[in-house]
């Protein structure tokens, strides 16, 4: 497994477990969390696996994550 796709992985892993540790988040920090991951996976695809790339795309997608309002 190549060093991109292993920092991936390691991403993913510890993401999934930290959000099923944290069963009393808030609805932003849910969508922060999910952000993050969704950018990570982004970034790494966009780049080739490409560390730096996943590392700004989890940041961009924290950030967007962060900022989303659901109306209830």
């Amino acid at each position: 497994m190549c060093k991109g796709k292993l920092t991936t992985a390691a991403l993913a892993a510890t993401l999934l477990l930290g959000l099923s540790a944290c069963s009393n988040m808030s609805e932003r920090d849910r969508n922060t969390a999910i952000g993050a991951g969704a950018g990570a996976v982004g970034g790494s695809v966009l780049t080739g696996g490409s560390t730096l790339g996943t590392l700004g795309g989890a940041v961009v997608g924290g950030v967007i994550g962060n900022q989303i309002e659901t109306k209830k």
